[in-house]
């Protein structure tokens, strides 16, 4: 996919103080608690965004849903008293109404909003006109697709503050996680629109502290922007997401403790030396393609074989054969078994797809010739 141009600006972003923070409080609860919240926030991080949901959209009704409207003026006071700009998430025009009457300083479009196109263009023309700083979610479920038009009907309606927000998708794969990361997406999303500032969801990634840390440094090594984690001065008694969301000590804790890389170096000896790295890399390339190239060739035979000796496609023993043998190979060789397992799996349904059309493009054949001798 080509890289497409969006009109952007980034000079309100903190671009020096790497990684940008977005944190505070799932949810608005009390006045109380976001003052106590942010202070503990301010006093680590005086140049953090913070955060706090005052509309919940939650699955089921009987869950906590917000305080509503009236949390506006609860983080107005928060900017008031520590300095810190204030973001809530919009899910409709009349949110987005209520927001900008108030004063609020960003806005953000939750996952389960960017996942339809009426929601997300509503919420763009309600912003017609005022270019306030909006973050977007990837949609719930991995469609890239959906992710750009959100950030492209945004874009479209004059919004030129953009961030978007990677917070895992949905599967229904068992993972440690509480929506999987799928960094190749997020990878694909920042080739499509290289100018585009993307900041990780560890919290909702993660679904638990444990994995925050290891997820917030993968988001630095893979050069996003910044970091939006959910924290509340007593997790323990959250009305949501209890079990994702730190303490600011502990998000002090976490951020200290990141590794902070450049993007490149302006070294000479290094570039040079990475030049040759990356031209073996790419001769390596060529060759795995071509051998891939002349198995999917044997696969062309196999089909023809079977075809004319009337046997199925799939042997369901000689694939359980070829992944237990590649992957008693692979992890000889370093490999990890993950990725045995994923490379395998295109390969065989690679291997199926051949064998399939070959199979039935010559059964469609016999079958005109047969009516052709009606």
């Amino acid at each position: 996919m080509k890289a497409i141009s969006l009109n952007l600006e980034t000079n309100w972003l903190p671009v020096n103080r790497k990684p940008l923070l977005v944190c505070g409080p799932c949810s608005a609860e009390s006045e109380a608690q976001l003052l106590e919240t942010a202070k503990g926030i301010s006093h680590y991080f005086p140049n953090a965004i913070f955060r706090a949901g005052i509309w919940k959209p939650r699955t089921r009704p009987n869950s906590f849903e917000g305080v509503g409207a009236v949390g506006l003026s609860w983080l107005k006071r928060v900017r008031a008293e520590t300095g810190l700009p204030i973001a809530t998430e919009v899910a409709n025009a009349n949110h987005v109404e209520e927001c900008l009457a108030a004063g609020m300083d960003m806005l953000w479009i939750g996952a389960r909003t960017t996942v339809n196109p009426f929601y997300v263009q509503e919420i763009a023309d309600s912003l017609r006109g005022v270019n306030i700083p909006v973050f977007v979610k990837n949609p719930i479920h991995p469609d890239l697709q959906l992710w750009m038009g959100a950030l492209e009907r945004l874009n479209r309606t004059g919004i030129t503050k953009l961030v978007a927000v990677h917070r895992g998708f949905h599967t229904y794969d068992t993972t440690p996680f509480r929506n999987a990361p799928k960094w190749d997406l997020v990878i694909e999303l920042k080739s499509v629109f290289p100018d585009l500032p993307i900041i990780c969801d560890a919290s909702h990634i993660c679904g638990s502290t444990e994995l925050i840390p290891y997820i917030s440094q993968k988001a630095m090594d893979l050069d996003l922007d910044g970091l939006m984690l959910e924290t509340h001065c007593n997790p323990s008694v959250a009305l949501s997401d209890a079990q994702q969301q730190i303490t600011p000590l502990h998000l002090n804790e976490i951020i200290t403790a990141l590794q902070i890389r450049d993007s490149h170096s302006e070294n000479e000896e290094f570039k040079s030396k990475l030049m040759l790295l990356r031209d073996k890399i790419n001769c390596t390339d060529e060759e795995l393609l071509q051998l891939l190239a002349q198995r999917m060739k044997m696969v062309e035979e196999i089909a023809a074989f079977k075809r004319d000796n009337k046997v199925t496609i799939l042997q369901v023993n000689r694939w359980k054969e070829i992944l237990k043998s590649q992957m008693n190979s692979g992890l000889a060789l370093g490999l990890s078994e993950e990725f045995i397992k994923q490379l395998y799996l295109l390969i065989h349904d690679e291997s199926i797809r051949i064998q399939a059309e070959i199979m039935n493009v010559e059964a469609e054949i016999g079958k005109s010739k047969s009516e052709i001798l009606k």
